[in-house]
């Protein structure tokens, strides 16, 4: 049953899209290829069960950490405060 300016579907449609959003930045988020000895932000050293936990590890503890800080203050798309979010 479709309400106001909402199609069928709309609401789940958005949750699948947030979903595949988010699966999205996950994976390009994801270290890829041969890992470094040491950190490419600060050039410490990346200790070795670091390297084989992580595979294709580019930064030390401290930067990833600071990194994923920083991250996480950004939250992305809003998409409450999106128009096409409206759905009545």
């Amino acid at each position: 049953m479709a309400t106001g300016w909402a199609g069928e579907g709309a609401v789940q449609q958005q949750i699948d899209a947030t979903v595949k959003d988010g699966i999205a930045r996950a994976r390009s988020r994801l270290p890829s290829g041969a890992g470094l000895e040491r950190c490419e932000a600060c050039d410490a050293p990346i200790p070795e069960g670091r390297r084989k936990a992580v595979p294709g590890v580019r930064l030390c503890v401290a930067c990833q950490e600071a990194q994923d800080a920083e991250e996480a203050a950004f939250t992305g798309y809003n998409r409450r405060g999106s128009k096409d979010s409206q759905l009545r």
